[in-house]
């Protein structure tokens, strides 16, 4: 997963790494780190006895002095690696918001820095990186933590375009939640689209989980009202509430959608789109959000996606947690998502 961003962050990391061992190894940079210190006998090694005063605490300074020696990270030491990161980043669609925060955040982690001589560059580099990139991706959304505290049944409607997974994700979390010890009822509210009834119904039938619809063309309103009155009578955990596919510029089909909030009440409105579209992805859920709103995001195709640019930026673009990446056909084939697990997976676990 992210495959492609995983190879050019190595590469900005060495690039970062070099740059700012190259200027500790300058002859200026050598002149600011003293190589003898008043009282030390040349040619003595550094931290050796040398002929000082008596006083023990001027004799402790010099071999704090000699030993600790520091080099600092200017800004002339790292523009140039940063400037290659920050079309790192536009090449693999990160949004411009996201990457200007994370050029800022590795800027802010290394420029001032004071480096030991001898310390490893990479670990500094890997820190700022990490930093910068766990700043953008945000806390992501434990479902299972939320349920677990919330009055039952938890109402969770599903929205997005079209053809983006959003059916086949719903049946993905019920069968996730299923796992998790939570009693399910799915609400079939895409009521327009041929085949739509058959496919939840398939899905639902495989998982074992109860299924409210209404015929092809009824008002999905309706639909999903039905479903939460089921859930209440039968004391199910979790609502999960599919809706047909839209898109934000389709006024009539938004406006539907705010209808079915008002009679739903949803606890949570998620939204549904490919990783694979990259700043489309987080253009759309900006938009969704703006007009019906949104509370957490599931990317489907993850497993697709060499770039990860929606990954990184769309919790930050939108002020929105990720929920779960979607990494393959299975119904297993989704994943929490964790920011330090794919942190980890970016840097490919350094540190």
């Amino acid at each position: 997963m992210f495959g492609g961003l995983r190879e050019k962050l190595r590469a900005a990391r060495d690039r970062l790494g070099s740059s700012i061992q190259a200027a500790g190894d300058t002859p200026q940079a050598a002149e600011k780190a003293p190589a003898e210190l008043p009282g030390q006998q040349a040619g003595a090694p550094a931290g050796a006895a040398a002929s000082v005063p008596a006083s023990p605490t001027f004799a402790d300074k010099v071999r704090v002095l000699i030993t600790e020696r520091e080099l600092i990270v200017s800004e002339k030491d790292v523009n140039d690696a940063l400037s290659e990161l920050e079309m790192t980043l536009l090449e693999s669609d990160v949004a411009l918001p996201a990457t200007d925060a994370i050029i800022d955040s590795v800027e802010k982690n290394l420029v001032g820095k004071h480096r030991k001589i001898g310390e490893s560059v990479d670990a500094l580099v890997v820190y700022a990186l990490r930093s910068a990139l766990l700043g953008v991706l945000g806390t992501g959304f434990d479902l299972r933590d939320y349920i677990s505290k919330h009055e039952r049944p938890v109402k969770i409607l599903f929205t997005g375009v079209n053809g983006t997974g959003k059916t086949t994700t719903v049946a993905k979390i019920g069968a996730y939640l299923k796992k998790e010890g939570f009693t399910v009822v799915i609400g079939a509210g895409d009521t327009y689209r041929a085949g739509a009834n058959e496919q939840i119904s398939v899905h639902a039938e495989r998982l074992g989980i109860r299924i409210i619809l209404h015929k092809e063309g009824a008002d999905p309103s309706a639909v999903l009202f039905d479903t939460v009155q089921y859930a209440q009578s039968h004391k199910i955990d979790v609502v999960l509430a599919d809706t047909a596919g839209r898109f934000h510029n389709k006024a009539n089909l938004m406006s539907q959608l705010e209808k079915i909030k008002r009679v739903m009440k949803p606890d949570l409105v998620v939204y549904v789109d490919e990783a694979v579209a990259g700043n489309d992805a987080v253009t759309r859920a900006f938009e969704f959000d703006k007009i019906v709103g949104a509370d957490a995001v599931v990317l489907t195709k993850a497993d697709m996606d060499s770039r990860g640019g929606a990954a990184i930026s769309i919790a930050h673009t939108i002020g929105k947690p990720l929920m779960f990446l979607g990494i393959g056909q299975a119904y297993d084939d989704i994943m929490p998502f964790e920011p330090e697990k794919v942190v980890d997976e970016l840097l490919e676990g350094g540190a």
